[in-house]
């Protein structure tokens, strides 16, 4: 069974925390985290958060041993731009270009090891 935890609407670009994303799939959750903690980014430090509720949504079945849980999905993907008073930044041929101010939703899994699925 696959045991999952969010955090939405982070403000940070999708593209910058998909790297921490592509580090801890596959792991097993106590050496993903002890990954996430030396890599040292915004989108390490929200993992290490939604990595920690997976692993408490996944600890509230006594049937489940934690210590052998893998990160079998970690994905970010692109939220809404972030709006309220728009600021500008000087663009081609004298116009104006908005900041875009990206917003991002982590997303992590965790399921029950199988032999085939420990990555190396």
């Amino acid at each position: 069974m696959e045991y999952r935890a969010s955090h939405r609407y982070a403000h940070m670009s999708p593209h910058k925390a998909r790297a921490s994303a592509n580090l801890i799939r596959g792991l097993g959750v106590n050496q993903a985290l002890l990954l996430l903690n030396g890599h040292r980014t915004r989108g390490a430090a929200i993992f290490i958060k939604v990595l920690k509720s997976a692993i408490a949504n996944a600890g509230q079945n006594d049937a489940v041993n934690v210590d052998d849980l893998i990160v079998s999905d970690a994905r970010v993907d692109g939220g809404p731009l972030v709006h309220g008073r728009p600021t500008f930044r000087p663009g081609p041929m004298g116009r104006a270009m908005t900041i875009r101010r990206r917003t991002s939703h982590f997303r992590i899994g965790v399921s029950e090891k199988t032999a085939a699925e420990v990555k190396q």
